[in-house]
């Protein structure tokens, strides 16, 4: 069989020319929208311009949200001198949230008013397209620029570098996060805008990245990743309400949130053996099931297979969830997007897994599962080149108060 490292000789190094795809400039004053009913409308298609996820709420939507086909993750610099200025920036994130996520009739001005309200991306009428606006703080938000060191959440530490990670500096970390997820690229797009152009002056973004899924259709089950095995299979139930307790939600509804922004080195990938291409994943690539198994869900059985003849023991499955009784309660819940975006110097694809992970401990949970992983045989094909830690604090109550409002006062 031939081996990975026969395939990675000459290749250009990952790190030349990484394309960043970063945001730039920061439109003007936002619109205001009345946002007044909150229910939630669904679950029709995802073509459905009405549905509806409520923004208000114990807990943030867009953690235990049905994954909604299309992503943006970006993270800002708090850019403001004043603890006043950022207290409001963060209200009025909250505030347009509520109304994007709602719906709302589109002021776009007279040709001769000068900027318009609305970017007009979606015409005069703004659907909510299901959309969820989640938003989450850094731990450097937290230093000693806005008095707000006293009220750092207790688990909250900027994300360490991990052997085998190529972090680059202008996609990695960040004071405020927002994910923004919907049924459609151009809403979400709308919505990032409207959110900056409501904050300008006091967030500055950091870096972005765009994300999207396979249409159910084409996979059954869990999605692809673009090295063309499913993922998150093993996500635990979020349907399970102390099981969510204990993995994700802390006591006040708030949770850690990990990105990763990791790049898929697909050229290289492309060219090795579907069946050496299995034995690092653990799964078949066509139907998902574990190796030595027939479908997607069955249990992979390591205790049948103490020594890795069907499994390999150095498996990414394997080392990711054991499956042994001290090990379950590490497990995160992964939210993940594929992401695309363009080709680097070296002439080198820049595609990949925006992978989203959500904690109720991060250094119980996630960091115990990625030192597993470390040195494994697929850190050939897959490099973490951004992201950060964040906490996703508690949702706003009601459309009076607003996510963060508790760091405030």
């Amino acid at each position: 069989m031939l081996r990975r490292r026969q395939f990675l000789t000459g290749g250009a190094a990952l790190g030349a020319g990484v394309a960043l795809d970063r945001l730039a400039g920061r439109p003007g004053a936002a619109a205001t929208a009345n946002a007044r009913d909150t229910s939630v409308t669904g679950p029709g298609p995802a073509t459905d311009r009405q549905r509806r996820f409520a923004f208000d709420g114990p807990r943030q939507a867009g953690v235990l949200t049905e994954r909604q086909p299309y992503a943006i993750v970006v993270a800002f610099d708090a850019i403001t001198a004043s603890p006043a200025e950022l207290a409001e920036g963060m209200r009025e994130l909250s505030v347009r949230a509520r109304a994007l996520t709602t719906g709302y009739d589109a002021l776009l001005g007279a040709p001769s008013d000068g900027p318009t309200p609305d970017s007009g991306v979606l015409g005069s009428k703004v659907t909510p397209g299901g959309l969820t606006v989640t938003i989450g703080v850094g731990a450097s938000l937290f230093d000693g620029r806005y008095g707000l060191a006293a009220r750092k959440p207790a688990g909250l530490k900027p994300m360490p570098v991990f052997p085998d990670d190529a972090l680059v500096d202008a996609e990695t970390h960040g004071d405020v996060l927002l994910q923004l997820c919907g049924d459609a690229a151009d809403g979400l797009l709308h919505a990032l805008r409207d959110l900056m152009r409501a904050t300008r002056g006091v967030l500055a973004a950091r870096w972005k990245v765009e994300g999207f899924l396979p249409p159910p259709s084409r996979s059954p089950g869990a999605g692809r990743n673009l090295l063309g095995f499913k993922d998150g299979t093993a996500n635990p139930d979020t349907g399970d309400a102390g099981l969510m307790d204990r993995l994700v939600w802390d006591e006040a509804g708030g949770t850690y949130a990990v990105v990763r922004i990791i790049r898929n080195r697909v050229e290289f990938w492309d060219r090795v053996a579907r069946a050496e291409q299995e034995l690092m994943i653990g799964r078949l690539k066509d139907t998902g099931a574990p190796l030595g198994k027939a479908k997607e869900l069955d249990d992979p059985d390591y205790a049948g297979d103490p020594k890795g003849a069907r499994i390999p023991m150095d498996a990414h499955i394997r080392l990711a969830r054991p499956r042994t009784a001290a090990t379950e309660d590490q497990r995160i819940l992964r939210r993940g997007y594929n992401y695309s975006r363009g080709i680097d110097e070296a002439g080198q694809l820049d595609m990949g897994l925006v992978f989203v992970a959500f904690n109720r401990d991060v250094e119980r949970q996630f960091e115990v599962v990625q030192g597993r992983l470390a040195g494994e045989p697929l850190v050939d094909y897959v490099v973490p080149t951004g992201g950060g830690y964040f906490y996703l604090p508690p949702g706003a109550r009601d459309a009076q108060d607003w996510v963060g409002s508790g760091l405030f006062t």
